[in-house]
This record gives C-alpha cells, sequence and structure tokens, in this order.
C-alpha cells in the first residue's frame, strides 16, 4: 500500500461526499478485489480472515462475490475500536484539525457498528475494546455480538527473542515505533517538551534516542534539543536493525496519551528484557504489575521522576526487565495463546465441537 499526503487528502474528499469514514476510502484498491475476484473464481474457501478494520472491506467483498452455496464463513480480527482511538486523539489535535478528527471518529464508530453485525466473528486484542465494540450496539444486539466477539491478545515467539545484553550504566532512554502513528508522535513530543526538561534537572547528561519510520518536522525539530551538560535528542527516523540501539539504552518509553488496542512495543520491550516506563493508556489491554514489571505514570513529574529511579537504580531496572521478560513468556507466547483462534473459526462455522 502506497501512502501519501494527496491520497490523504482525496480521501477526505471522498469522505465528505461518501459518509465512508476517509481511512476506509484509503485503504481500498481496485487490484486487490480483481485479485480476490480472481481467488474466489479458482476454488471455494471455507472461511475468510480480515485482518484490521481496513481489510474488513475486502472479506465482505470476497463473500458477496463467491457463489451461492459457496459463500465462505468471515472472520474480522478487529484488533480495535478504531472510533475509540480515533476520538481519543481528537483530543489533541489543533482546534483546526480536531473538528476533522471528530467526524472521522463518529464515522467509524457507524461503520465499526455495521461491521458488528455483518461479520460471523470477530476478535480484538484487549476485552476493553470488546467492549467499546459492544457499546456501538443496542442491548440485545450487544449480547448477540457478545457471542460472536472474542478477545486474544497479539503474542510473540519468545524462543526467537532472547534478553539483551545491555549496557547498565549508560543514560541513553528510547522510544522505538512508527513516526507516521499520530499518536505517537503527539506522545513523543509530550514527551520531548514536558518531561525531558524535567530529567535533565536531575540528569543533564540523558541522551532521548527516537527510533521509527518518517517522522515528521516537528519530531525531526526536537532531535535539534541539547542540553548544555550534554543531553541531547537523536531522531535516527526507521532502523533496519534496532539491536545494536537497544543495547546501548537503559529505558524504554512509551507516552502514548492516545490510541486503541494494545502497544506491541510494551510485549517486545519485555521479550528484550528491557525495564518499561508507560503512561495509562499506552499499557492499556495489557497485564501489568505496576511497580513489578512495569511503572506507569501519566504526569511529566510522574513519569521523569519514574524514569530517573531506573536510571539510578541498576538493580531495580533490572529486577523490572527481567520480570517484564518473565511476563511476556507467561501470559504472551503465541504458542499458547493463539490455539484460541481455533475456536473462534470454529464457533463461526457453526461446528464448536472441532
Amino acid at each position: 500500500m502506497e501512502r501519501s499526503r494527496f491520497k490523504d487528502a482525496a480521501a477526505i474528499v471522498e469522505s465528505l461526499a461518501s459518509g465512508l469514514p476517509a481511512v476506509i476510502i484509503r485503504d481500498r484498491l481496485r487490484p486487490m478485489e480483481i485479485k480476490l475476484a480472481n481467488l474466489v473464481q479458482e476454488q471455494c474457501f471455507d472461511l475468510v480472515h480480515a485482518d484490521q478494520t481496513s481489510m474488513a472491506q475486502y472479506a465482505l467483498y470476497a463473500h458477496a462475490i463467491a457463489g451461492i452455496g459457496e459463500k465462505p464463513v468471515t472472520v474480522l480480527d478487529q484488533h480495535n475500536a478504531l472510533y475509540l482511538l480515533v476520538q481519543r486523539q481528537s483530543l489533541y489535535e489543533s482546534s483546526l484539525t480536531r473538528p476533522i478528527w471528530r467526524r472521522e471518529a463518529r464515522l467509524l464508530a457507524a461503520y465499526e457498528r455495521e461491521l458488528c453485525r455483518r461479520f460471523d466473528a470477530l476478535v480484538t486484542v484487549t476485552d476493553e475494546d470488546k467492549q467499546a465494540l459492544m457499546d456501538l450496539l443496542p442491548g440485545e444486539e450487544a449480547e448477540q455480538l457478545n457471542g460472536r466477539i472474542s478477545a486474544i491478545p497479539i503474542c510473540v515467539d519468545t524462543g526467537t527473542q532472547q534478553p539483551l545484553s545491555r549496557e547498565r550504566e549508560g543514560r541513553q532512554i528510547v522510544h522505538l515505533g512508527t513516526m507516521f502513528w499520530p499518536p505517537n508522535i503527539e506522545g513523543v513530543m509530550w514527551f520531548g517538551e514536558e518531561v525531558l526538561p524535567l530529567i535533565w534537572q536531575e540528569m543533564p547528561d540523558v541522551r532521548f534516542i527516537v527510533a521509527g519510520k518518517r517522522p515528521p518536522k516537528e519530531v525531526l525539530a526536537l532531535g535539534k534539543s541539547k542540553n548544555g551538560k550534554g543531553g541531547a535528542v537523536v531522531v535516527t527516523g526507521y532502523v533496519e536493525n534496532p539491536q545494536p540501539l537497544l543495547e546501548q539504552s537503559q529505558v524504554f518509553v512509551v507516552p502514548v496519551r492516545a490510541g486503541g488496542g494494545m502497544r506491541v512495543k510494551i510485549i517486545d520491550a519485555w521479550c528484550w528484557g528491557m525495564p518499561v516506563v508507560s503512561t495509562t493508556i499506552g499499557a492499556e489491554g495489557l497485564r501489568v504489575n505496576d511497580g513489578e514489571n512495569i511503572l506507569l505514570a501519566d504526569e511529566p513529574e510522574e513519569f521523569a521522576r519514574a524514569v530517573v529511579q531506573l536510571l539510578r537504580d541498576q538493580a531495580m531496572a533490572c529486577a523490572i526487565g527481567e520480570a517484564g521478560r518473565r511476563w511476556v513468556e507467561k501470559y504472551y507466547e503465541y504458542r499458547n495463546v493463539y490455539v484460541q483462534f481455533d475456536a473462534v473459526y470454529a464457533r463461526a462455522a457453526g461446528k464448536p465441537g472441532i
């Protein structure tokens, strides 16, 4: 999928005329529909699994063009309640763009309500998002949806990623995530402008590394921030192999204040054995024990205090990192969790005994 500001703008214009969410229009591709039509003509599919909300339109298209008696069961792994994510992000937008985000949230709520009615089964990655989707429907419909919707978290293969051997005595903080995603942009700007100066007051030589694809100009401008005693912000852009950067970092930060679903970056950080400081929303939907496998803070002063504490107390940082690794092995190892999809498919197909 090729993305551009022009395509985003065109999608917004079409959205004004059609009433469909712009993000759905943006990800509608005619070549994809042609490919699906060819596949459906070549063979009969028992089930179509759509991954994330923007792919739902293709599962419904495949179902619609299949022959009578050959209609596949449809499953939507929606990941999150997208309308809620957009609604939250609108709180941090400027007065100029906020109405656009709020309108998109309303359109997504209507769109996702219809998806909940049309798919044979749905999956979210958190109980919070499952409830947010059920809240879109009136009482009796919500109860019916409860029988068709499951919460299955995103998991990892802990066998292929062992804990990193990190430098313990440095003073480097790292944020890792796609930097064209609005909640990441807003969170990094909040951290850089409101939290980092407080950290520099205590530890002037701390470096903040922002790694991720396509950082916008405001994040790039953060890269010019420096403290007179050696502290700095480094914006790397896309990093093909982040392991060396992570090995040189002592704290992994997730300053997200808007969003939905799960922050897989926390699962990854746990897998790497890194101590994590996150906002409450950043850790939303995850099993966490604040103070044991993560530190949670929502105010700049609290967030700065947590980061400084981990940088100063190596024993504490090590204990939290090790606890995170044990936690991900227990609750987020895909071999143990993803068997739940078997039951989702069987139930959707009307064969719960399989």
